[in-house]
């Protein structure tokens, strides 16, 4: 297949008009790249999976451009839902809606729910808007590699593979949205994101985590959300995170840098901006700043891939603080880590 390259965002046409015929369409999105097909279409639908190799219990997020697109595919849209809805779209949130007939039951991963995003980014919204279609979209890479933030980490995993890709720039949060569960009394996290727990409190006064986020899903569990079951964002390299007291978790990473490079292991450290002159190993990477978590939200899928770009054995990272969008920037580097600490 030859992928079709579009960089000028203004003219979309083409590309909503593969989405029209079926095909598939890589696009930018504030949060990350996502890989857009015709949400109603089932054989489209299951092409993305095809071409991530994405397990198909694993639901889909549909992305809309106005609210009128919403109602066809919900039963629904609760009270907390509207709350929500008023405060944060469009912008780096998904809610779980009890799905209508309407949506493929491939789009929700077997489901009797759908989770619907209300994207800010004006190419996924114009797209959305040229070609008149719900969009299912993922994000656009392997599954299970890094998630892609940028246009050459989209062509590096999937050209030849689908039909289109947008050529756009950096996504602005770096990690996907935030999906919430609004089909209950309580809303509840499902996925940490750029709308912070503590932003969702403020407007609605109670939140809940989901309690299967901090650990992998057992065989068998149904994954409510996209990310939830299986190892994701994880590099070629195995990831290791060190939790403690800085100055201890800068020693034992490099004591344990020294032991693997002297069998022949070639070592990464992901550190920060504050960090980063107190590490020895083959590659020593700032993912951000502490100062400011965002920059590290930003950074971190991207830093992650430099590690295989260097062709790095062993990555070791410090642990970041879990309040606002560090309980994302944690959520994503304990998957890509298969959830492996070592406490210094």
């Amino acid at each position: 297949m030859e992928t079709i390259i579009i960089s000028d965002t203004q003219n979309l046409q083409q590309a909503a008009q593969i989405l029209q015929a079926g095909g598939l369409v890589a696009s930018p999105t504030e949060t990350v790249y996502g890989l857009c097909a015709n949400a109603l279409n089932e054989e489209a639908v299951k092409n993305i999976y095809k071409a991530k190799g994405r397990p198909s219990d694993n639901p889909l997020i549909v992305h809309i451009a106005d609210l009128g697109m919403l109602q066809p595919l919900v039963t629904e849209i609760s009270p907390i839902a509207e709350t929500l809805m008023k405060h944060f779209w469009p912008g780096p949130m998904t809610l779980v809606f009890k799905a209508n007939s309407l949506v493929p039951k491939v789009v929700t991963g077997g489901l009797d729910t759908v989770a619907v995003r209300f994207p800010s980014d004006p190419t996924i919204t114009n797209l959305i808007k040229t070609s008149g279609l719900p969009l299912a979209a993922p994000s656009a890479n392997t599954s299970g590699k890094p998630s892609p933030t940028n246009f050459a980490r989209v062509y590096e995993d999937l050209n030849g593979k689908i039909d289109c890709i947008i050529e756009g720039g950096n996504s602005k949060y770096g990690v996907e949205s935030t999906v919430i569960d609004t089909t209950g009394d309580i809303a509840t996290i499902l996925r940490p994101g750029g709308i912070t727990f503590e932003m969702i409190e403020e407007v609605l006064g109670t939140v809940m985590m989901d309690p299967a986020l901090g650990h992998k899903l057992k065989e068998g569990e149904v994954p409510k959300a996209p990310g939830m079951k299986y190892t994701h964002y994880a590099p070629n390299a195995e990831v290791i995170i060190v939790k403690g007291e800085t100055s201890k978790v800068i020693a034992k990473i490099n004591e344990l840098t020294a032991m693997h490079r002297a069998l022949g292991k070639k070592v990464g450290v992901m550190a920060t901006d504050e960090t980063l002159s107190y590490f020895i190993a083959d590659t020593v990477l700032s993912v951000g700043t502490e100062s400011d978590p965002t920059t590290i939200a930003a950074h971190l899928f991207e830093v992650l891939r430099q590690y295989d770009d260097a062709g790095m054995d062993l990555v070791y990272s410090l642990a970041f603080k879990t309040t606002g969008i560090g309980q994302a920037i944690m959520n994503r580097l304990e998957k890509s880590a298969g959830y492996h600490f070592i406490e210094a």
